[in-house]
C-alpha cells in the first residue's frame, strides 16, 4: 500500500498544492512507496525552486464584455492570465482550468501574457461605430503583477487609452502602478481615470502568507499617497474580508487609506467558487490551523450554509447577521471618514481616434 504524500507550503507561493483541473479526466496524487526513504533522498524535491513559466496568449481580441448585474463595468481588459501574486483567495483561479491547468500552483507559476494587447486594443477602439465606455483593468488578474515590470504590457495599454482619451478604471495591489504616473496623472486631469489599490490587511506577516508576491501593505498605502499627491482620484478596496481572519481590520484599513489620500472605498466578502474552496481550506489548515474550523463555519453562515454563494449581488456581500454587521461597519466607517462622496461620470465626448500614419489629414 502506498501513502499519499502531504503537500507542503512553498516559499513565495500562495497555494499549497497543484490539483488537477476540474475538466481533466483523471486526478493525480504524489505518493510514497517507501523507496525514497530508503535511498536517503527525502526533502530533495523541496529544495528545488518552483519557477514561473511564461506563455504567449494568442488571443485575437482584447476587450471582454460583461453583463453581470452586480459588476459596475461593461468592458474590461486582462493583460495576463494567471497571476504571480499568488493570492490564495483569488476568485480568478478557476479560470485556469479552462486552459487544462491547475487552479493551484499552476495559476501562479504558469502565466499567459498578451504582448499584442496594445495593438489589438487600438484596432478595436478605432473601428467605425465604436462607442466609448469605462474600461476596467484588474477585474480578474492584476495588471501590475511582477512580470509587468519588464514586459510593460499594461503600460502599453495605458498609452493607447491616453491616445484615444478613453476613460478607464484600475484595481491593483502593486506599488508598481506609480511607475506609470506620467500617463495616469494627465488622464486624471481630464477626469478620465480612477485607481483603486487593494489592501487586504495591514498585517505584513498575514499578507505575506495570503498574497506572497504582492506589494507589502505599507507600500500599497504609499502608492495611494503618491497617486493622490499626483492628482489621481484614488480609492481603496478592502477585499476580500475574511471572517475571523482579517475582517477585524476593516475600519483600520479604511482609516489608513483615507489618511494616505483615498477618496473612495469598497469591500467584498470572501468568495470560494469551484476549486478555491479546497485550496483555501488547505491553506487555512497549514497557516492558521487553530482558526480554520471557526473561519469556515463563519463563511458558511454568510453563504446559506455553504462555502460559496454563486448568486448575483449576494455573492459579493453575503447574507445573514454576520454579513449585515460587516455592511453596517463599512457604511459607518465610510461616513465617518467622508469616503464615497462623489460619483464618477467621465466626459465621453473627449474620446477621439488619433490619426494613424498615412491617414488623410483634415483642413479644419
Amino acid at each position: 500500500m502506498v501513502d499519499i504524500v502531504p503537500e507542503k507550503a512553498r516559499k513565495g507561493r500562495g497555494a499549497i498544492s497543484n490539483p488537477v483541473g476540474r475538466f481533466e479526466p483523471a486526478q493525480r496524487f504524489a505518493t510514497d512507496d517507501g523507496w525514497q526513504a530508503q535511498s536517503g533522498d527525502e526533502g530533495e524535491d523541496d529544495a528545488a525552486p518552483l519557477r514561473t513559466t511564461v506563455m504567449r496568449d494568442a488571443t485575437r481580441s482584447v476587450l471582454t464584455r460583461n453583463d453581470s448585474p452586480d459588476v459596475p463595468f461593461e468592458r474590461s481588459i486582462n493583460p495576463y492570465r494567471g497571476c504571480e501574486h499568488g493570492c490564495i483567495y483569488c476568485f480568478a483561479r478557476p479560470s485556469h482550468a479552462y486552459l487544462g491547468l491547475s487552479t493551484g500552483l499552476d495559476f501562479e507559476t504558469k502565466i499567459l501574457i498578451k504582448p499584442d494587447a496594445p495593438r489589438l486594443l487600438a484596432g478595436e477602439l478605432a473601428k467605425p461605430g465604436y462607442k466609448p465606455s469605462i474600461i476596467a483593468l484588474g477585474t480578474n488578474t492584476d495588471p501590475y503583477q511582477p512580470l509587468e515590470r519588464e514586459l510593460k504590457i499594461t503600460r502599453g495599454i495605458f498609452e493607447v487609452l491616453a491616445g484615444f482619451n478613453h476613460p478607464f478604471s484600475l484595481v491593483t495591489k502593486s506599488a508598481l502602478v506609480i511607475r506609470d504616473l506620467d500617463i495616469i496623472a494627465p488622464m486624471a486631469r481630464k477626469d478620465l481615470v480612477r485607481v483603486f489599490v487593494s489592501v487586504t490587511t495591514l498585517d505584513r506577516h498575514l499578507a505575506n502568507k495570503m498574497e506572497p508576491r504582492a506589494s507589502t501593505p505599507s507600500r500599497r498605502l504609499a502608492a495611494i499617497k503618491a497617486l493622490n499627491d499626483a492628482g489621481v482620484p484614488t480609492g481603496v478596496m478592502a477585499a476580500p474580508m475574511i471572517p475571523a481572519l482579517n475582517d477585524d481590520e476593516l475600519e483600520a484599513i479604511l482609516e489608513a487609506a483615507c489618511q494616505a489620500g483615498a477618496r473612495s472605498a469598497g469591500y467584498t466578502l470572501l468568495r470560494l467558487p469551484f476549486e478555491i474552496k479546497d485550496l483555501f481550506t488547505e491553506w487555512l489548515e497549514e497557516h492558521a490551523p487553530l482558526k480554520a474550523r471557526h473561519v469556515l463555519n463563519l463563511i458558511r453562515e454568510t453563504r446559506g450554509g455553504r462555502l460559496n454563494d454563486p448568486n448575483f449581488v449576494s455573492r459579493m456581500r453575503g447574507q445573514g447577521p454576520y454579513a449585515e454587521l460587516l455592511r453596517k461597519r463599512f457604511r459607518l466607517a465610510c461616513a465617518r471618514l467622508e469616503l464615497n462622496r462623489n460619483d464618477w461620470n467621465p466626459d465621453l465626448s473627449l474620446f477621439k481616434v488619433p490619426p494613424r500614419p498615412g491617414d488623410q489629414l483634415t483642413l479644419l
